[in-house]
Parts: structure tokens; sequence; C-alpha cells
């Protein structure tokens, strides 16, 4: 009995020329600090890791080294060891193992599996770390960079190697020749780092061969960065899922000299694992688990499927086909909006709410809003006009690009304005930012915005809900007419059919009330009333109070000599006079009651340019709009349950409707 324990004795050796140099033929209890799950085996083996899952073990010498010298130089080292990697099952690896250069004994973290022990997550990479490492990795993370499964890298500071390559070594010939880590098999290492040229090479053959002339691996690094004055040197390594065990059998270690030769005949052997009876067994446990996992997996899968195709499902009809490049995928439109998220929600109107979006593709920024339509009565019609604005293009008008249907909506689909509307800089905290030259610019580029839509397209397009709310503004603050969701068209020199009645109170014409057809004149009467918005900072009606409508106040003001009374307050008489008068009598002029009276937005953009002058209006010729909301027009308007009226005074969004 004491003779077995004494033949593995006899084996081990500790040759030492200094305290920095030394050379381990086999371990025993005194040669090593060891942590973790670690051990000396009664062989003489170190044996970092056994098959305990998720486990950490490290063997380090148990003695500071001076890596720099007295001029804080970096020193130079050499060191050779023989290692073997037995999985125990055949062809299955956890993970690897390293040989260190460290500040402490002690890992830095505890994490297992690709940190090797060393690291963790939070402190991989780190430059406070101060750690060298070579790795001998068995498995591929490929997070962290790994080219392999089976490779050797440079690690500083972190597992994310500085170089790699594939475990292989140089033949007498100078070919390389594939090694297999977890072969079982030991293997032999040099490391060796000039402080002069900070040239870092590894070297690894199988046991038995010399030193090859050729590195695996090589870097050039300046190691006096990372070394503390003394530091400690050793192996870690972990199991991950515990299916292999990793073997130190030798190791030879010189500062600013060469490690001397191991002999390898007088090293302990490795032990072999028994894989032959447990390979069955596992493939009886593993195989039935697959085949159910793969099963719940095909069901997943299916469920998901179908319950994706439902959410994403679309209203596609023939009819549609021809609308293709116009047509958005409902699919698109969540992903731009992530899902339709109340985060995204750019405002919320009487037609429906308006999300921001940025199409997958394209990365294009896009306004998305939804309508409810579940009448499919003239959807046909609705669609096609939708199609033929998309064709629009004005620098002053919102690019509408498409349409989208599914269930019971419709999705417009609208270039994005980041300013977002008019009304919100009016009547809500932006309003100071909103200077009369930028007030004036906007309703000019309005006007031509709306005489291209009456004159300049190929047929004639009827807003019918210009306002402050319905201009958007870019990222210079250019307005844009935008929501052409109550937008009608026509050939020029037909009569629009229309009879229903849709817009927003205080902006309607009186004449609806007996023809309920839209017309350019009506467009006139609506931008009338958003001239007179923009230049005194009111809206048009208030349904609570005294307070007489914009129209009727800005007459009596007019009538009095008191017009520029009228003007915004907030912009402290700072607006150029003859502009202020012009906005608000032709915003008066474009009210008038009677529709023939009203300019075109040809002339509005005439007198808006100075390009002729505001013809002279007596006031009594302007009296009559003070009835342009008469008992009889608010009887009519009751009669229709879907319209609502303006907002109160205060609020910051209006009522739009549609019937």
């Amino acid at each position: 009995m004491l003779t077995k324990f004494l033949i593995p004795l006899l084996l081990i050796q500790l040759v030492s020329s200094s305290k920095n140099d030394f050379i381990f033929k086999g371990f025993n209890a005194t040669n090593l600090s060891l942590n973790g799950v670690a051990e000396i085996t009664s062989d003489g083996l170190v044996q970092l890791t056994n098959n305990t899952a998720n486990a950490v073990g490290r063997a380090f010498y148990p003695f500071l080294l001076p890596f720099k010298n007295s001029k804080a130089k970096s020193a130079s080292f050499s060191t050779t060891f023989v290692f073997a990697i037995v999985p125990q099952y055949k062809d299955i690896s956890g993970h690897g193992m390293v040989f260190a250069i460290s500040p402490t004994k002690q890992p830095l973290g505890s994490a297992s599996g690709p940190f090797f022990g060393l690291f963790n997550d939070s402190n991989s990479g780190k430059e406070t770390n101060h750690i060298v490492a070579i790795e001998f990795d068995t498995s591929r993370a490929v997070g962290l960079g790994d080219i392999d499964a089976n490779h050797v890298g440079i690690d500083i500071n972190g597992v994310r190697s500085l170089n790699a390559s594939s475990v292989a070594y140089f033949d007498k010939e100078n070919k390389p020749k594939r090694l297999n880590l977890i072969s079982g098999n030991p293997m032999q290492v040099w490391v060796d780092y000039g402080a002069k040229d900070m040239k870092l090479d590894v070297r690894i053959t199988p046991i038995g061969l010399s030193k090859p002339k050729i590195p695996l691996v090589s870097s050039k690094v300046d190691l006096s960065s990372i070394y503390l004055d003394d530091m400690y040197a050793g192996f870690s390594a972990s199991t991950g899922d515990g299916t292999a065990f990793h073997y130190v059998l030798g190791w030879s270690f010189s500062l600013d000299g060469n490690a001397q030769d191991l002999d390898i005949s007088k090293l302990p052997s490795v032990p072999r694992q028994d894989t032959t009876q447990k390979g069955p067994n596992i493939l009886t446990v593993v195989l039935p688990l697959v085949a159910v996992i793969l099963l719940l997996v095909t069901i997943a899968v299916s469920i998901v499927i179908v319950r994706r195709r439902k959410k994403f499902a679309e209203l596609l009809e023939d009819w549609e086909l021809e609308y293709g490049p116009h047509r958005f995928t409902y699919k698109d439109l969540f992903k731009a909006t992530k899902g339709f998220k109340e985060e995204h929600l750019l405002g919320v109107g009487g037609f429906g709410r308006v999300y921001k979006g940025i199409l997958p593709s394209s990365k294009l920024e896009i306004a998305v809003k939804k309508i409810s339509h579940e009448s499919q009565q003239g959807m046909k019609e609705f669609v096609a006009e939708i199609v033929s604005m998309g064709r629009l293009r004005h620098r002053n008008l919102v690019q509408l690009l498409g349409y989208c249907r599914r269930k019971g909506e419709l999705l417009l689909v609208y270039e994005f304005m980041p300013n977002g509307s008019l009304d919100k800089f009016l009547f809500g905290g932006k309003k100071k930012m909103l200077g009369w030259s930028q007030r004036f610019q906007i309703i000019k580029g309005v006007a031509s915005g709306l005489l291209y839509l009456h004159e300049g397209w190929e047929q004639v397009v009827i807003h019918r809900d210009i306002k402050a709310a319905n201009v958007l503004l870019d990222h210079d603050l250019n307005g844009k007419l935008g929501d052409f969701g109550l937008a009608k068209l026509y050939d020029h020199g037909s009569n629009p059919q229309t009879t229903h009645i849709v817009g927003t109170l205080g902006y309607l014409a009186p004449e609806l009330s007996k023809t309920g057809k839209a017309t350019i004149k009506t467009d006139a009467f609506a931008y009338g009333a958003f001239l007179l918005e923009v230049a005194c900072g009111r809206r048009p009606m208030v349904m609570r109070g005294t307070m007489p409508n914009l129209v009727d106040w800005v007459l009596e003001l007019w009538k009095k000599g008191m017009i520029l009374e009228a003007s915004d307050p907030d912009l402290e008489s700072d607006y150029v006079v003859k502009e202020m008068e012009l906005v608000l009598k032709l915003g008066l002029f474009c009210s008038h009651p009677d529709p023939e009276a009203r300019p075109t937005m040809r002339q509005v953009m005439q007198f808006l340019e100075g390009d002729a002058p505001l013809p002279v209006m007596p006031l009594d010729y302007l009296a009559a709009s003070s009835s342009a909301y008469d008992e009889s027009f608010d009887d009519f308007i009751m009669s229709y349950p879907s319209i609502s009226s303006h907002t109160v005074s205060g609020s910051s969004s209006s009522q739009v409707f549609r019937q």
C-alpha cells in the first residue's frame, strides 16, 4: 500500500535555479495554490476540473513573480507545459482552459463557461484587470468573436482574443497539421515573450515532438502597460456542462531566460474516461427527449404562424392590384410604428389616430393615419381617389404616399413632418417660437398649395378641411397643407356632385347649408378663416361664453378703424403693418357669405405677393358676413348627428367629421 503512494511522489520533482525559474515534472499539494474544484491527483497531475457542472478550477504558482524590473520595464518570460483535455463523452466538450498571468490567484469573476473562471460578463475587457492569458478554447461563443470550437487565442484583459488560430502545429517541413484539443491526448505548449521586440508567440504540438520553428499564434503587444510590478502565473478552466476533465502534467517557467525542457518520460500519465458504456445510455434518454422537443417546437411554430397570419391579415381585392406601388403591407406599417404603440401616437382627430413610424426597408419616416371604414360602399372609388392624390407633387403639400386596408380599418400613409401641426404653435406652448415673418411665409405657402390643387393639377382637388390643425411644419417651419382624408377631386370644367357635408365648424361656408356641395369657393372661405386664425392667434369659433365669432370680431374692429387691434397679442406688435392689414382684410374678403364675391386662390396669391392691390371693399359689403352662422345654419348642422361642434376655448384639438 505504501508503494502505491510513494511511486507517484518520486516522479514529482521541482528544480529551481532561482525564485523566478522553476520546473514541475508532476505535482504535489505544496507546489501550487489551488482554487475552486482544482485538486492534485494521487498520480501527480493537476486536475483543474471534474464532472461538476458549471464549476471553476484554478492552480497558480504560489509566489509572486517580478514581471517588471527596477526601471518599470516589462520582463521577458518563457514557459512550456503539457496539458490534456479528456472529454467525459467522446467528441462532446465543455469549455477549454487558459494559461494566465494575473495580479491575483483568486478569480476576478466566478463565471464559468466561455469566461474560463477568469472573468465574468460585466468585467471582461476592462483595462483594470491586468491579465494576460493564452486560451485553449473547445467551444465557440459567437458573441465573443470565437473563430471556431477548437482554437488557441491570445487574450488581454478579457476573453475576446487579440489574435487566434485554429489548433495546429508545423512539422519539420513547416506544413500545418491539425490538432483536436478534446482528443484526450497530451499536448505540449511553448509560450515566449520578448520584452525588447514586444512579441508574444504560442506554439503547440502533440507530446514528444520538438518545439516548432513557426508559432501558431503571434502578436506584437506591449505588456508593460498590462503587467503590475509583481504577478502570479498559473492555469484556470471551467466545465460549462461538465463534460470534460482538464489536466496539467508538467510545467517549466523562466523570467528573462529560456524555460528548461520537460522530460516527457518522467511525467505522469493521463487517466482515460470510459465512454463506451455511457454513450448508449445517453442516446436512449436523449433521442426520445429530442423527439418530444421537436414535436412541441413544431406545434408552437405552427401556432405562431397562424396567429401571425391572422394578426397581419389584410383586405386585398382584385381591383386593387393595379394600385400595387401605392399599397403598403400591414406588416410593414405594424413594424414601422412598433405595433402602433401609444408612445408613437402623434395625435387624435375625428377621423382617427395618427402614428409616427419608420419603414423597416427604406428607413423613411412616415405618419400613419388609421381610419375606420366598416362600410364597403364606395370603397373602390375612395381608394382610387387616394391613389390619384398620391400623385400630387407640390412643396406646400404633405405627400400622401399610399394606403393599406385591413379588417375595419383604412390606413393612410403620409410623409412625416417633424414639427407637427401649426395649431400647436398658435394655441400651444410653442406659440412664441413662431414670429410674424414665419407666419406670413406659411400663409403664402398654404395659398400656393391650394392654387396647385384648384388649378395646377390634371384634376380639380377640393380639400374641404383647411385649418391650422391640418397645416404641418417641416424641419425649417415651412407650412404644408396635409390631411387629404376629406378631399374630393373632379375634372376641370365639371360640377362637383358630392353632397356630403364635411369639415370643421368655423371653417364651413354658409352656402353648404343649401347646396351641400364643396367647391373651390368653400375652400376659399375656409382659407379666409385660416388667415384670421394665424393673424389673430384665435380660433374661428368659441362655443361657450359671449365672445363673437372671429369674422364678426375682426369686422367690428375694422369698422372702428382699429383692425390692427385684432393681431395676436403674443406678437407684441412685432410685425409688418402692411402685411398684417393685408392678411386681416383678405381673411374677411375670403370669408364673404356670397361665394361669388370671394377671390380665387390665384387672386389670393397675387394679393399676397403684392402683384395686385386688394380691392376696396365697403364695410357694408362685408357686413352680411356676420350672419355666416345664423340660426338656420345651426339647425341644418344639428340635423347631422355625426357633426360635432368646434372645440371650446382653450382646447387644442378640433372636431373633424365625415358622412
